[in-house]
């Protein structure tokens, strides 16, 4: 017997789950994709699709999941059609208002957390967006002060949703633009991953690009126009041996380190990420 109230058994051949996966599959091109928008309209896991391949899904589950393939086979991403993304071993929710979080993205946390630092540092994460960046810091270094700040207040409130998932109360989650109105050399770490695509870059209208918050992607003619701003900010707002940690494209690198260097930070470095691609810089203020 079927352990879901929305599924009973059958011997029929449609539409059973092993089915519905089976059409679903060729016409995503993904029985990986198929099988998460599945699991997810049934509030189950994907292991459960097969333990129960022989039941059939009510018609209503069938016609969420149907709209939810339409989506995905118009481009939209699974993380915005399931309305969360992993990262760093933990879910965080995410829609619309803010960037899916990446890869890449874990490299930058990566270096953040191998840094010598003191016990109690504190953190800020610029343009926190879903809150992935800040969280995870404060979750892996719980001694730590993290702040999180993001211009935009539909981000912010994806982020508060994920610290009250994640009971991370102590992380202060305010409205700003960077670090304008904040302290002057009162941070041990400025992490960031900022919009640093180019205006007009034709990758904005590719792939999950297409439906991310524009806002939250590109900046200015060379995209480097907030982190130079920024890293010009971070020297003000770090405490002297303070470290400024930003991700960047793959091909701005060498720009990024000169701009920290304009801004007084030494020990400059770009980390590579395990595609061998230098994709986030770091700097400390001496």
């Amino acid at each position: 017997m079927c352990l879901a109230d929305s599924c009973t058994v059958t011997t029929d051949i449609t539409p059973t789950i092993q089915n519905i996966l089976r059409q679903a599959g060729t016409a995503l091109g993904s029985r990986l994709e198929a099988e998460i928008l599945l699991a997810h309209v049934l509030g189950k896991d994907r292991g459960w699709l097969y333990a129960y391949a022989t039941s059939t899904p009510d018609e209503q589950i069938r016609l969420a999941f149907a709209d939810l393939l339409e989506r995905r086979q118009a481009g939209e991403p699974i993380a915005y059609l399931t309305g969360k993304r992993e990262f760093f071993g933990r879910d965080f929710l995410v829609n619309c208002d803010v960037l899916i979080p990446r890869p890449e993205t874990e490299h930058l946390v990566e270096q953040a957390l191998a840094l010598v630092l003191p016990m109690d540092a504190k953190v800020v994460d610029v343009g926190t967006g879903s809150g992935c960046i800040a969280l995870t810091l404060a979750a892996e270094r719980p001694a730590w002060h993290v702040m999180a700040v993001d211009l935009c207040p539909k981000a912010l409130a994806v982020a508060r949703r994920n610290r009250d998932l994640l009971r991370l109360d102590k992380v202060e989650i305010r409205q700003g633009d960077l670090l304008d109105g904040l302290s002057s050399a009162s941070f041990d770490l400025i992490v960031s991953n900022p919009p640093y695509v180019a205006d007009g870059d034709p990758h904005l209208n590719r792939g999950d690009l297409c439906f991310e918050p524009s806002i939250a992607l590109s900046c200015g003619e060379n995209g480097l126009a907030l982190i130079a701003r920024l890293a010009r900010q971070a020297s003000s707002a770090l405490r002297s041996g303070g470290w400024l940690v930003v991700e960047h494209g793959h091909e701005q690198g060498e720009q990024v380190g000169k701009l920290f260097a304009q801004a007084g930070f030494q020990q400059v470095e770009s980390c590579r990420d395990l595609a061998g691609l230098p994709r986030v810089s770091l700097g400390q203020l001496p």
